[in-house]
C-alpha cells in the first residue's frame, strides 16, 4: 500500500470540524513525584485516582482531550497507561481519550492494537494513539531491548502499527518481531481503525519522517522561543508534502507546560521548583533558570502567567503554526490537586472561551 492509499483513508485521521476553533486538551505523563514545596507524596493509588479525576474534570470542563503517557521508571505511575485510559473511557462519556505516547519501540503493536481497539470500543469511539520513542531510555534495559537500535525499532514498530490499523488481515516481515502471515487482528474499532499521531519532541528528522509518513504530528514543546518550532512544523509540512500529501491535511497537535496564576512572577516562583524537581526526577537533569527565565517572553512557547497572557500566547502560537490542537500539561512535578483543580476550572470558565471566540481551524499557506 502506498503513502497516497494510505491518505484516502479518512478514518485513519483525525477528525476536526473546520468550523470548529482550535482544540484544548489536558494531558499528563502519569508522573508521581513530590510536591517540592512541601515534600508532600500521593501514594500510587492516590495518585492513578487523581489521573482519573483530572479527565473526569477536564469533560466537566468541556476540554476537548485528555491524554495520558506512559513511562517505566521511579517517579511514575503511568507504566500500564492503557489500564488507566480504559477506567477514564468508563468514567467519561464525550471527551477524547488519547495516549502520549504510547512508545511503540518496546511495545508488540499487535497487543497495543489490541488494548487501543478495546478502548475505543468501550469509549464509544473516542481513542486516540500517540506512537513516541522514549525520551526517558531506562524502559529499553528493563524490558529487554538494545538501545543501540533505538531508531530501528521505534520505525519499524511504527510502521507496523500503522499497517495494522489499515489492514484488518496482515502478512508482514520485519527484524524485530516474529513475522505475521494473514493475521487476523482483533478487535477492530469501532469505526474499523483510530487516529495514529507520532510523537515529536521538536528535532526536524523526526518530524520529516512523520510527514514522509503522512501521519498527524504531536509536538512536546518544552521551552524556547516559538519560532525555533515554527521550524520544525515546516520541515514536517514540507516532507509530506514532497512526499505526495496534501500538507494542509495533515493535523497538527502542540503541546507544553501549563500554569496559571495571578501575574507571571508569581506563576514562575511556583511553578520552577515543579519543573526543576520533575526533570531532575525524570531526565537526570533540571531546568536551568536562567533558560526558565525566558518564559517572561511573550514568545515562550511556556505557557505560564496570568490568564490573559496565556491566552495570547496560546493564540500566538496558533497563528504561527496554524496547530488544529493545543494540549496544556497542568500537573507535572507534583503539582498539588487544588492547584490543578483551579487550573482546569480557568481553563474550562477563561481560557477555552477565549479560543473558541478568536480561533478557527486555518488552512496553512
Amino acid at each position: 500500500m502506498t503513502n497516497r492509499e494510505y491518505k484516502k483513508n479518512p478514518n485513519t485521521l483525525p477528525v476536526f470540524d473546520k468550523n470548529k476553533s482550535l482544540e484544548f486538551g489536558i494531558y499528563s505523563l502519569g508522573e508521581h513525584m513530590s510536591n517540592p514545596h512541601t515534600n508532600d507524596l500521593l501514594t500510587a493509588q492516590e495518585r492513578i485516582n487523581q489521573i482519573k479525576e483530572m479527565a473526569v474534570l477536564s469533560e466537566q470542563a468541556g476540554v476537548d482531550v485528555f491524554m495520558l503517557g506512559e513511562s517505566h521508571q521511579e517517579g511514575f505511575v503511568s507504566q500500564a497507561h492503557a489500564i488507566i485510559l480504559a477506567a477514564i473511557a468508563e468514567a467519561t462519556d464525550t471527551i477524547k481519550i488519547s495516549s502520549g505516547a504510547t512508545i511503540i519501540s518496546t511495545s508488540d503493536p499487535v497487543r497495543v492494537y489490541e488494548n487501543f481497539a478495546t478502548i475505543d470500543l468501550l469509549s464509544n469511539g473516542r481513542v486516540e494513539v500517540v506512537g513516541g520513542r522514549a525520551s526517558r531510555v531506562g524502559l529499553f534495559k528493563l524490558l529487554g531491548y538494545d538501545l543501540r537500535n533505538y531508531e530501528e525499532l521505534f520505525e519499524e514498530k511504527f510502521d507496523l502499527l500503522l499497517q495494522l490499523n489499515r489492514e484488518e488481515y496482515i502478512t508482514w516481515e520485519g527484524q524485530f518481531r516474529a513475522s505475521l502471515k494473514n493475521a487476523h487482528i482483533l478487535p477492530r474499532p469501532l469505526n474499523n481503525h483510530f487516529p495514529i499521531w507520532r510523537a515529536v519532541g521538536g528535532g526536524q528528522g523526526s518530524a520529516i519522517r512523520a510527514g514522509n509518513a503522512g501521519v498527524p504530528m504531536n509536538l512536546a514543546m518544552l521551552g524556547g522561543p516559538a519560532s525555533v518550532f515554527k521550524n520544525t512544523v515546516d520541515a514536517y509540512r514540507s516532507a509530506a508534502h514532497f512526499a505526495g500529501f496534501n500538507e494542509k491535511e495533515l493535523p497538527l497537535a502542540t503541546g507544553g507546560l501549563f500554569y496559571i496564576a495571578k501575574d507571571i512572577d508569581t506563576a514562575m516562583k511556583e511553578f520552577y521548583p515543579h519543573v526543576n524537581n520533575g526533570l531532575i526526577k525524570a531526565n537526570g537533569q533540571g531546568y536551568s533558570k536562567q533558560s526558565f527565565a525566558h518564559a517572561k517572553d511573550p514568545t515562550s512557547v511556556l505557557n505560564i502567567g496570568e490568564v490573559n497572557q496565556v491566552i495570547e500566547r496560546i493564540l500566538y502560537q496558533h497563528e504561527m503554526f496554524g496547530n488544529q490542537r493545543y494540549m496544556a500539561e497542568v500537573d507535572f512535578g507534583g503539582v498539588p490537586f487544588d492547584k490543578i483543580k483551579e487550573n482546569i476550572d480557568v481553563i474550562g470558565n477563561k481560557i477555552i472561551p477565549a479560543i473558541r471566540k478568536y480561533t478557527t481551524i486555518k488552512e496553512n499557506n
